[in-house]
């Protein structure tokens, strides 16, 4: 159950918001365009990161590009 150590686990890497237009689901209350979050987990089509309430959330890829 990996998903019960996720908070304390590294850190895969980190992600830019480059917007939240999303199509079904709200998600301009938990993200910021232009934000940076750290990525815990990773799958084909989703990042669980660190939204902005601080629990974890899955969301599209599309929502974000790589952060330098």
């Amino acid at each position: 159950m990996i998903h019960h150590t996720w908070l304390e686990r590294p850190t895969i890497k980190k992600v830019k918001c480059i917007h939240t237009n999303a199509e079904k689901y709200v998600v301009n209350r938990v993200l910021t365009p232009g934000q940076t979050y750290e990525v815990k987990n990773e799958t084909d089509d989703f990042y669980f990161i660190i939204d902005n309430t601080g629990k974890i959330g899955g969301f599209y890829k599309d929502y974000f590009e790589e952060a330098n």
